[in-house]
């Protein structure tokens, strides 16, 4: 079956070269009618999904990092056009984390046996004051370290996940403020005070640092609700435990510092002052209030097959 398919391109994502882009629009138009979009501001590949959901264009395959994933994720939600994914970041968590190479090319063709074969699924979302997420939510001071990452993005695609490592220790040491609480968090109605860093998990991992996953909870999956954790202090100590908890293991455990809520469909987090997030690693600035909702069935995905 011939099907209509818009290939959008984020030429500045890591990953991605002119070599690459001709090869998989090269492969996906030996049976399928292929229209390719390059990126090139924020905001445009959200554009370009919601063009196509509305033309009624079959699928739309989104070749770049997990920031160009959740602008197409989000203009396509709730419309009947399917998603299709090809890693071209420095990270890709969402693509790997549906257990799909991380090289384009050889997910290219496990992605293809998945439409070829009909693997498409709907998945739940996350949204957040209007905008979807696919794997998380970060609150507080993950977002700080995105933000940092951002400033920096001319290197990102240059030197990759160490800018994250010192992004992360720039925030820790130098920019966040770790003494006082940044925001206070009500999950389907219950009470969290004095948050310091809430991480809002649709799917597991968090992250990956190299090819060692970060898994934060194994409760976290597109098949079911949100998971919500909070963070009520940031201590040297209680985040190396942890981070070496989710490095060696399938989840973090709830402790005095840390709170975990599963099966959550309402998050509202607020604060007199603003306070920074950021979605799918994607830094959108800061806020005083936050909502953030479960959208079950809200995209329809393209699974890849594992051989």
């Amino acid at each position: 079956m011939i099907l209509q398919i818009l290939l959008i391109v984020n030429s500045f994502a890591s990953s991605v070269t002119p070599r690459n882009t001709v090869a998989v629009h090269q492969y996906l138009s030996r049976h399928h009618s292929v229209q390719v979009v390059e990126t090139n501001e924020r905001g445009h590949a959200t554009r370009f999904a919601q063009d196509a959901a509305q033309r009624g264009v079959e699928v739309v395959v989104a070749f770049g990092g997990d920031g160009t994933l959740n602008e197409v994720a989000t203009g396509l939600a709730t419309s009947n056009t399917a998603l299709m994914m090809l890693p071209g970041g420095s990270t890709n968590v969402f693509v790997r984390s549906l257990g799909a190479a991380n090289d384009p090319v050889a997910a290219l063709q496990q992605f293809s046996a998945g439409l070829d074969h009909g693997n498409i699924h709907p998945i739940s979302l996350g949204r957040a004051n209007g905008r979807y997420f696919c794997f998380h939510a970060g609150i507080g001071f993950d977002a700080a370290v995105v933000e940092l990452v951002e400033r920096r993005a001319s290197l990102k695609r240059i030197i990759g996940q160490p800018l994250f490592a010192f992004s992360t220790m720039q925030a820790w040491f130098a920019t966040y403020d770790r003494k006082f609480p940044h925001f206070n968090v009500e999950i389907d109605g219950r009470k969290i005070p004095n948050g310091y860093l809430t991480i809002v998990l649709n799917s597991n991992p968090y992250t990956y640092i190299g090819k060692k996953p970060v898994n934060l909870s194994a409760a976290a999956s597109l098949d079911k609700k949100l998971v919500a954790i909070t963070f009520r202090k940031l201590t040297t100590p209680h985040m190396v435990n942890t981070m070496l908890q989710a490095i060696r293991t399938e989840g973090i455990s709830v402790s005095s510092g840390v709170d975990i809520q599963t099966d959550v469909e309402d998050i509202k987090i607020s604060f007199p002052a603003p306070f920074p997030y950021q979605l799918d690693g994607d830094y959108l600035g800061e806020q005083i209030s936050l909502h953030i909702e479960h959208c079950p069935d809200a995209l329809r995905l393209v699974k890849p097959i594992i051989v």
